[in-house]
C-alpha cells in the first residue's frame, strides 16, 4: 500500500492535496464528553476555518459522523480523497470505523483529538505502528501544531511521493509539537509508609462493595492476588436503603457539605440533600457487607433512573476518612485506592486522563476528588459544589487541589500482576466547563511521549499526592507484582 497513488493524483492532476477532514462525535442531545448540548458543528466550523488559513496548500473536505454506518459512508464515497484528517470533538462518534477502514487500506491519516473530546487518541500511535498504518495521533492544546502537522499532507502533491513520506514528515512535525519539561522542582512533602505486612494482612481481610455490575470472573484475580473479596449487589438495594436514610441525618450532611464549600453553583439544596441520603444508604451497606470499599456503575444507575443522586458528595467523604469510594464500577481502580491508600495513608483519585503534548501535561478529570490529599488528619484544601459535568444534573465536586507537589498516579491490573505507574508535578486546577469538574493537570516527570502513545489497560488512573515510588516497590516485592513505568 505504499504505492504513489495519492500524490500521483494530485500531481498529474496540478491541483491541491485533498484532505477529508471528519469530525468524529455523537449528537448533542447524548450525554458524554464533552458535555450535552454541545455545539459540534459550531466547533467543527471553527476548525476549519483555522485550519484553510493555516493550510492554504491543501483542499479541506469537512464531514461530520456520529456512527460507524455514517464512516462507512463517507470512505465508500472518498475514492479522490488523498488523506484523512480525523479530527475528534466528542465521544462515541464513527472515528473508530473510519480510523480502521484508512489504516488497513494504508492511507495516510492524521488523527487529532480536542481537548476534554475523550480517550480516543491515547496509545493510538503505539497500535497503529504496530499494525503498520500510515497514521500518526496529536493531542495538544496548541492549535499552530495541528497546522504544521496537517501540512505534512502537502508531501503527497510531490511526484512519486507515498504514504511514508507524509507519515515521515508527520512524526518530525509531531516531535516539534511535545513541549519541554518545565521546573520539576516540588514542594516537601514527606510521605509515611504503613507497616506492610499489616496493610497485606488488613487488605487480604477487605471487602469491596460493587453495586449495579455483575462481578463475573473480575473478583477472582483480585482475591487470588490481593486477598480482598469482592461483594456485587443491584441498584435496587442500593436505591431500597436510599428510601430508607435518615432524613435528619441526609440534611446535616448537606449542610455540612454546603458550609464548608468555597461555592456552591449548579446544585440546589435538594439535590445536595439527595447526596446525603444516598451516602447515609452508602454507609449503611458497606456495615452491612463488612466492606471497607464500594464502587458503583452511577452513570448506568442514574441514566436509568435505578437512582436519584449521583454518589460523588459521599464518595469524597469517604475517601477523605479512609475508606473508599470509587467510580463507575471500577474494581481496578477500586483495588488500587484501597490497597494504596492502606499504604501510605492518603486517599486516592480516580479521573479520566488527557494529554497536552504542548505543555508536557496530563490532566485528571473526573467529577469528584478528595479535599484531603494528605490524610484524613491533614489540611483541606477549597472545593465547588458543582453538578455533574456530562449531564449537567445532580451534586459532583470541583475540588481544587493543592499544586507545586508531587503527585504518583498508579493502576493495579489484577490477573497480570502489575502495576503501572508515573508521576508528575501539580500545577494548575483548570477551570473549563467541558468533561469533568475537577481537573488537575501535572507535569509529567519523564516522558510524555512515551505515556501518549504506549497508553494502555483502560482508561482510568489512580492519583496519590506524594513520591509513592518507594512504598510501591516494597509493596510490589511483597506480593510478587511487576511496576510497569509509563512514562
Amino acid at each position: 500500500m505504499a504505492a504513489p497513488w495519492p500524490a500521483a493524483r494530485a500531481a498529474e492532476e496540478g491541483r491541491k492535496v485533498r484532505v477529508r477532514l471528519a469530525f468524529s462525535h455523537t449528537t448533542p442531545d447524548r450525554i458524554t464528553w464533552p458535555n450535552i448540548g454541545y455545539d459540534y458543528e459550531g466547533r467543527g466550523r471553527q476548525v476549519a476555518e483555522q485550519l484553510r488559513a493555516m493550510c492554504p496548500g491543501l483542499e479541506f473536505l469537512p464531514v461530520h459522523i456520529t456512527n460507524a454506518e455514517q464512516a462507512g459512508q463517507v470512505w465508500a464515497a472518498d475514492k479522490e480523497v488523498d488523506g484523512y484528517l480525523l479530527y475528534v470533538l466528542g465521544m462515541q462518534g464513527g472515528g473508530g470505523a473510519l480510523s480502521d477502514a484508512a489504516g488497513k487500506a494504508g492511507r495516510p491519516m492524521l488523527v487529532v483529538e480536542d481537548q476534554y473530546a475523550g480517550p480516543f487518541s491515547l496509545g493510538f500511535n503505539s497500535r497503529a505502528e504496530k499494525a503498520g498504518w500510515k497514521a500518526l495521533a496529536l493531542a495538544t492544546t496548541r492549535m499552530d501544531d495541528v497546522g504544521a502537522a496537517a501540512r505534512c499532507f502537502e508531501v503527497l502533491r510531490k511526484a512519486g511521493a507515498t504514504a511514508d513520506d507524509f507519515l515521515s514528515a508527520a512524526r518530525a512535525a509531531y516531535k516539534k509539537a511535545v513541549g519541554p519539561k518545565g521546573d520539576m522542582a516540588c514542594t516537601a512533602d514527606a510521605v509515611k509508609m504503613n507497616d506492610l505486612a499489616k496493610c497485606i494482612e488488613r487488605l487480604r481481610a477487605s471487602t469491596i462493595l460493587l453495586v449495579g455490575r455483575d462481578v463475573g470472573t473480575a473478583g477472582q484475580p483480585i482475591q487470588q492476588e490481593y486477598g480482598a473479596k469482592v461483594v456485587s449487589i443491584k441498584h435496587a438495594e442500593l436505591h431500597d436503603a436510599f428510601l430508607k436514610a435518615d432524613a435528619a441525618e441526609a440534611q446535616r450532611w448537606a449542610d455540612q457539605w454546603l458550609k464548608g464549600a468555597e461555592k456552591t453553583i449548579e446544585p440546589t439544596r435538594e439535590e445536595v440533600v439527595k447526596s446525603g441520603a444516598l451516602h447515609v444508604a452508602m454507609l449503611a451497606l458497606m456495615k452491612k457487607y463488612d466492606a471497607r470499599a464500594i464502587t458503583i456503575n452511577c452513570l448506568g444507575g442514574f441514566y436509568s433512573g435505578a437512582l436519584q443522586a449521583f454518589p460523588c458528595l459521599g464518595f469524597v467523604e469517604m475517601n477523605n476518612g479512609g475508606l473508599v469510594g470509587g467510580c463507575e464500577g471500577d474494581l481496578q481502580s477500586a483495588i488500587t485506592m484501597l490497597a494504596i491508600g492502606d499504604l501510605v495513608g492518603r486517599p486516592g483519585y480516580i479521573s479520566d486522563p488527557v494529554i497536552d503534548l504542548a505543555n508536557h501535561r496530563i490532566i485528571y478529570a473526573h467529577c469528584v476528588a478528595p479535599t484531603k490529599v494528605f490524610g484524613p488528619q491533614g489540611p483541606s484544601n477549597p472545593y465547588h459544589v458543582r453538578s455533574h459535568s456530562e449531564d449537567h444534573k445532580g451534586a459532583a465536586v470541583r475540588s481544587l487541589l493543592p499544586l507545586g507537589y508531587l503527585t504518583s498516579t498508579m493502576k493495579i491490573i489484577p490477573g497480570q500482576k502489575r502495576i503501572l505507574f508515573h508521576q508528575g508535578k501539580a500545577v494548575d486546577n483548570i477551570d473549563e466547563d467541558k468533561a469533568c469538574r475537577t481537573k488537575l493537570a501535572c507535569e509529567v516527570k519523564g516522558d510524555v511521549d512515551r505515556l501518549f502513545s504506549n497508553w494502555g489497560a483502560g482508561w482510568h488512573r489512580v492519583t496519590f499526592y506524594g513520591d509513592l515510588r518507594g512504598p510501591v516497590e516494597e509493596f510490589c516485592k511483597a506480593l510478587g507484582v511487576s511496576l510497569v513505568e509509563e512514562a
